[in-house]
């Protein structure tokens, strides 16, 4: 199915399933320990033994030698693949460095090794006795010092987010210099680990030359072709299988080293291996987002509105990675006629910098709307009245392209007036509960949409059940229900009547889960197969399609209905079809919104920030399920959170490693740090993004939140603080005096 014109009515638009707060399908299997996760798997391959991924000790340089005599002879070992006897390897093009290094070491923890036993205490023991001689080589480890002979870089995040090396529109430097009004600060954003609480895991087995591999993937086609890339074998070879994954964030769209190890070590053993990352090796051998440096200038008239506006960031990776997209946002959220934006690309022998959840406009907006709060301050006006006179309806750089849908204004004034707002107090340390400063912050959220394409197949059976196969994956976001759902209300059955199947790549090809795409896309493949099931069943009954309708399990035209069941027959009826999107992202721009609010209360005495609340406001289309949205929306609020207050992953610069590669020293947020949480979506269709009408929404939750926060946390005492996370070290002994 061509989708290059705005939906119309269709019937999607029932309203009967989709729509509604409808729990998770899954979520008694995963509640219950019975939904088997890529390690899991001990029926479909029995009989595994157990790989351990030995990393590099260096970040930079060779391996001499490798004495692995010791570790042959330990007890249950039954072979050790290295890149001697690995046999020739290629590079998947999504990932930066090789998956299996040696004799060159590109960075921290590389996979240089993996040894197979028949235990995981066996393998383990056995790796400590691999002694390796390293040749350790110069590495560059600090953005900072590096910045100096960075090169302009633009590139595309590969999730809607991208930028030239550098964007003018208008006179930037001129309109600044004039402006009476300005702003020039530095900001910077550090490391950050997905920290999911799966790890990295996957079981390979081998049938001739044939390989199955149960991973943990959020994008199926693609881990697929990069296996195929990596191990030289065509890619009709390989079979990956994903039904559940317990949490990626974008460190799972990529295959890394526990797949291709483990299907290396499979190889060698001549049985199914499975392999789980370990967890420094989840910090520093996969990868991470990349830190910032950024610069933002605002110039604006006496009334406020914004004259000039630029955005630089630096950040850096490993040889032939790219730059994390800070700025790109800067490009769409605020008017204003004279703009810059820049990035530049600091060469890095760190682990590789990659998507992490909202690549691009997460770090970029934890600037860019401290930026807008200073703004508004320099002027005297409220913050959120400055962010409303300067929206905009048009892309600034070419206002004859409207946004599809834009209501930033309607998310900013419903939080206002849902949070309480109007009590909020414009001069920071005014406000205290005991012996807490209390302080309100508020951020604009903005991300935007993609549409991929994505197939499906469904099929009806002689039972009337209707069966949905795809490959798309269901990463804790609620793929199973919103396809079912779609399913269900396409080909008016109860949710019940709907069997959905997932993350296996003999299935049609989706669009996989990554950059808020997943739910729109994979719903709107789902819509196509339906449609042409719907005509299928039609015309084997010698209905009209147009006048068909499908309620109640039945099929019905004019006066003659037939139920599901019978109309499918002994042999079953099923269709196969994909959505395929035109060009209408190019003749409006398609985005979602958000209006972030935040209370905090800061220790006077110790400084310790305590979230109060948080509220979001969403503008994200048709919200297809309210219930498993809002799920998504907390949880990138949480870790929002952890990005503001304490979330950093502390570089050794002289031996080029994370050194808090754990979750004992990397911190995210737990239950204790959240007492409440409140989610409002606005009512939005926009008919150009799919016959869904819906947008990402996963992603929006996440961004402008450390923003929110760290207004807030001026807002209590008076200190700003522009380096995340704003821990005790940086505002401590700024705090008002205690009397």
């Amino acid at each position: 199915m061509k989708f290059d014109t705005p939906a119309g009515q269709n019937p999607i638009d029932q309203l009967k399933v989709i729509g509604k707060p409808t729990d998770r399908i899954d979520g008694k299997y995963k509640t219950t320990g019975t939904a088997p996760y890529a390690y899991e798997q001990h029926r479909a391959a029995p009989n595994a033994a157990y790989g351990y991924v030995l990393g590099s000790a260096i970040a930079k340089g060779r391996i001499a030698s490798m004495d692995l005599a010791a570790a042959k002879a330990a007890p249950g070992v039954i072979a050790i693949v290295t890149a001697d006897n690995a046999g020739p390897l290629g590079k998947g093009k999504m990932n930066t460095a090789k998956l299996l290094g040696g004799p060159a070491v590109d960075h921290y923890h590389q996979a240089i090794a993996v040894v197979v036993a028949e235990t995981f205490e066996q393998a383990r023991a056995a790796a400590a006795l691999i002694r390796v001689d390293y040749a350790r080589g110069k590495g560059r480890f600090d953005l900072a010092s590096e910045l100096d002979h960075a090169p302009l870089k633009g590139d595309d995040s590969g999730e809607g987010s991208k930028a030239p090396p550098v964007q003018r529109v208008g006179d930037f430097d001129k309109a600044f210099a004039a402006a009476p009004v300005t702003l020039d600060a530095r900001y910077t954003t550090p490391d950050q680990s997905h920290a999911m609480m799966e790890p990295h895991a996957s079981i390979a087995a081998w049938n001739g030359d044939e390989l199955t591999l149960w991973t943990s993937n959020q994008m199926i086609n693609w881990g697929k072709g990069d296996v195929a890339t990596t191990l030289g074998i065509p890619k009709e070879k390989v079979r990956l299988i994903s039904p559940y994954v317990g949490g990626g964030f974008g460190g799972k769209l990529f295959v890394r080293s526990d797949a291709i190890m483990a299907a290396l070590g499979a190889k060698a053993a001549g049985r199914p291996v499975k392999v789980a990352l370990q967890r420094p090796l989840i910090a520093n051998n996969t990868t991470h987002r990349p830190a910032t440096i950024q610069r933002i200038r605002i110039g604006c008239g006496k009334d406020g509105r914004i004259t000039a506006i630029a955005h630089e960031s630096a950040s850096g990776d490993l040889p032939g990675g790219g730059p994390e997209t800070a700025v790109s946002q800067t490009k769409l959220l605020y008017a204003g006629a004279n703009r810059m934006t820049a990035m530049r690309l600091a060469v890095l022998d760190l682990p590789e910098g990659n998507a992490m959840r909202a690549p691009g406009e997460a770090p970029g907006l934890m600037a860019l709307e401290i930026a807008m709060d200073e703004m508004a301050e320099k002027l005297g006006m409220d913050p959120v009245e400055f962010r409303i006179i300067n929206d905009t309806q048009v892309d600034p750089a070419k206002p004859e392209r409207p946004f599809s849908q834009r209501h930033l204004v309607e998310c900013l004034r419903q939080g206002a007036d849902r949070f309480g707002w109007s009590r909020r107090s414009a001069k920071p340390a005014q406000t205290r509960d005991g012996r807490w400063l209390v302080g309100m912050g508020v951020a604009a959220g903005f991300r935007n949409n993609m549409n991929m394409k994505s197939g499906a197949r469904v099929g009806i059976d002689r039972k009337g059940v209707v069966t949905v196969a795809t490959d798309m994956t269901d990463i804790g976001t609620g793929s199973y229900t919103v396809i079912a759902q779609t399913a269900a209300e396409m080909m008016g059955v109860p949710l019940d009547k709907v069997v959905v199947l997932l993350g296996d790549s003999s299935f049609p090809v989706s669009s996989g889960s990554g950059g808020q795409w997943g739910g729109n896309s994979s719903t709107a493949g789902v819509y196509a197969a339906c449609m042409k099931l719907r005509d299928t069943v039609a015309q084997k009954l010698g209905f009209n399609s147009a006048d068909v309708t499908f309620e109640d399990g039945k099929v019905r035209a004019g006066n003659r209905s037939v139920s599901l069941a019978e109309a499918a027959g002994d042999a079953g009826l099923s269709a196969e079809d994909t959505i395929e999107y035109g060009d209408l992202a190019k003749q409006a721009q398609q985005s979602t919104f958000a209006g972030h609010f935040v209370e905090v209360g800061v220790d006077a005495y110790t400084g310790e920030v305590r979230v109060r609340r948080m509220l979001a406001v969403c503008a994200a289309g048709r919200i297809l399920n309210p219930k498993s949205a809002r799920s998504q929306v907390i949880g990138a609020m949480t870790m929002g959170v952890g990005a503001a207050l304490m979330e950093e992953l502390a570089v050794d610069t002289r031996f080029g490693f994370f050194v808090n590669h754990d979750l004992a020293g990397y911190e995210v947020p737990v239950h204790a740090d959240i007492p409440h949480q409140e989610v409002i979506f606005l009512d939005e269709v926009d008919p150009m993004t799919s016959p869904m009408k819906a947008k990402g929404v996963g992603e929006l939750g996440l961004c402008g939140v450390g923003a929110a926060i760290a207004n807030a946390i001026y807002n209590a005492t008076g200190v700003r603080v522009r380096d995340y996370p704003i821990t005790l070290d940086k505002h401590l002994e700024k705090l008002p005096a205690v009397a």
